[in-house]
């Protein structure tokens, strides 16, 4: 089953780290991806936030700038990876965690969508 990974932190925290501290973090999550060769699938680290861009409404809808989200954290990340189960999923991120411990992960479970073809069957997804 694919689950996504979200990675959500403070943005003013991360920019302010210092480059070696930056590289730090993502030395330790480069050897969780190690562990998860095989499951990972695509990983990225997002652009900044002031860069980001919300459509909405009805029509052709309306840009707004920013990601205007609800929360002290920003979405700053995301993994894909295919695991048995949710529990093996949730064990991921905690791995994740544990080299970046201030960051909070968020676990829901995916469909591939492949415009034209149906959703395939994701166990334990609901009626997503």
């Amino acid at each position: 089953m694919l689950y996504a990974i979200l990675a959500y932190h403070v943005e003013a925290e991360v920019k302010s780290w210092t480059a070696d501290e930056d590289a730090s973090v993502m030395t330790g999550l480069r050897g969780v991806h190690r562990r998860l060769a095989g499951q990972l699938g695509p990983a990225a680290r997002l652009g900044d936030t002031r860069d980001a861009r919300t459509l909405r409404g009805p029509g052709h809808g309306m840009v707004i700038d920013g990601p205007f989200a609800e929360t002290k954290e920003q979405l700053l990340g995301l993994y894909v990876i295919d695991c048995v189960d949710e529990d093996a999923a949730l064990e991921a991120a905690r791995d994740l965690r544990s080299v970046n411990p201030t960051a909070v992960y968020e676990i829901r479970p995916i469909r591939v969508y492949l415009p034209g073809a149906p959703f395939p069957a994701t166990e334990g997804a609901g009626d997503v």
